[in-house]
């Protein structure tokens, strides 16, 4: 049966204290409403329409990229209010699915039990107990079990207040029959809204079967409304992550302290990350790969065997096999090191592509650079790259050895197996095979004084 569903993400989030709409914040790097409009995506034949309204230009600027209609809701009078904005969309024909874009931990199992009951004919409806309801729509039932209606908190009396089932607002129908509850809807309640809960009496005044389930796990069903639960979401969502990627191979010394802000497309055997790690966008992971603490590892390749020690950073790279990265070392975008390469501590590589087996272990930058294999880079060494307009290229070719304290300034060839003296500044290209390098004259001056300090 032909799907739609429908997203609410017009509510203003108050209590989030926030210029940024409420469905814009973020767990795991990513909006709540791109969590949700996923889910949505995992459905299959599926027509998506996202219902916005505070900071509405701001989401659809933010999240343009989603697959999904847009409709506005111009002033925010209730749930069913909000559903009426696409009644000229919804197919008489269709499943119609409702999701709130605050809700960004739901499983696709957990909706699809949901689908399942509405194209039987009746309702899926969401619910789930709760130790502490308040705030939530609580579930009526009568004595055969049977759901009902929902009562809103603010007109719910203190023997409906003592009901731990509450409803979640999210729940699966036909289209005709929801088209049909949308135009009984009044707003004669404590709030003056129209409550899309209100059509769960509607459809047992027409006999419809609701069919109630409840998640596995509550978090499941939780909203964001401040930055605590923000908070705490986040944690479980992390915590998520960790243990499908444990369960998958990949060692967690503590998965409490992992972070996953994007994917883990591949990963090879015995892969082992330590604590405090980050890995955002896209990475793949090669075999037997080590990852220290505190590491944050953005879009990139990390191949075979590599190791990378505590505090560094690689950022849109490429790191070949057997490699070693840090502690304390930067790799900036669009840079490829190959395999056995040795980037050491407070070291920092840009735009550059290294050769196999090169060593730059000590305090250098380098970018802007093609460097061959074999080559060994001192500490303190830079490249001169940038003349104030420009950047420049500086290239070192195989098997060259650049003395410590060298500045090479761009743009400059170092040639095969050349040696750099160090404390050199190289304007000029340096040939194959020779040493090159620039000093002062050395002197030390008999009889100088140092100078002291006068006493007042």
């Amino acid at each position: 049966m032909k799907l739609q569903t429908i997203i609410l993400a017009a509510g203003q989030g108050k209590r989030m204290r926030s210029s940024v709409p409420k469905v814009l914040h973020k767990i795991g790097g990513k909006a709540l409403l791109a969590h949700v409009h996923d889910l949505a995506m995992q459905l299959g034949d599926n027509s998506v329409n996202v219902i916005y309204g505070h900071g509405g230009d701001q989401v659809r600027t933010t999240l343009g990229e989603l697959k999904t209609e847009w409709t506005e809701q111009k002033e925010q009078l209730g749930t069913g209010h909000a559903v009426m904005q696409v009644s000229n969309w919804i197919d008489n024909a269709s499943t119609v699915l409702i999701l709130y874009g605050d809700v960004p931990l739901l499983k696709l199992e957990t909706v699809t039990k949901l689908i399942e009951y509405a194209d039987k004919g009746g309702m899926g409806l969401l619910t789930v107990s709760l130790d502490d309801p308040t705030g939530y729509g609580r579930i009526e039932r009568n004595a055969n079990g049977d759901v009902t209606s929902i009562v809103e908190e603010k007109d719910a009396n203190l023997e409906q207040r003592e009901i731990r089932e509450v409803n979640t607002g999210i729940l699966a129908v036909n289209g005709n029959r929801l088209l049909g509850w949308l135009n009984q809807l009044t707003n004669q309640n404590a709030q003056g809204e129209y409550y899309l809960t209100d059509i769960i009496a509607l459809a047992v005044a027409d006999s419809v079967t609701i069919e109630t389930t409840q998640p596995a796990d509550q978090n499941e069903v939780l909203g964001i409304n401040n930055r605590l639960q923000l908070a705490q979401l986040e944690r479980v969502y992390q915590m998520r992550q960790a243990l499908t990627l444990m369960e998958s191979g990949i060692t967690l010394l503590d998965p409490s302290r992992f972070d996953l802000r994007g994917e883990i497309v591949s990963h090879g055997q015995d892969v082992e990350i330590d604590v405090n790690v980050l890995i955002e966008g896209q990475v793949k992971l090669g075999e037997r790969v080590k990852i220290g603490p505190n590491v944050i590892i953005k879009d990139s390749h990390i191949g075979d065997d590599v190791e990378i020690f505590a505090n560094s950073l690689i950022d849109r790279a490429n790191i070949g096999a057997g490699s070693h990265i840090g502690p304390f070392a930067r790799i900036r975008p669009e840079s490829t090191l190959g395999e056995y390469v040795h980037i050491g501590n407070f070291v920092e590589i840009k735009k550059t592509t290294v050769g196999n087996s090169t060593k730059i272990n000590h305090l250098s930058y380098i970018g802007d650079s093609i460097i061959g294999s074999n080559v060994n880079v001192g500490a303190g060494t830079i490249t001169c790259n940038y003349d104030g307009a420009n950047k420049h290229l500086t290239i070192i070719e195989d098997g060259a050895f650049i003395g410590s304290d060298t500045q090479l300034v761009a743009p400059v060839k170092i040639g095969r197996n050349a040696t750099i003296g160090a404390g050199s500044t190289i304007t000029k290209n340096a040939p194959d095979g020779q040493l090159t390098l620039s000093r002062s004259k050395q002197d030390s001056i008999p009889g100088w004084q140092r100078p002291v300090k006068k006493e007042v």
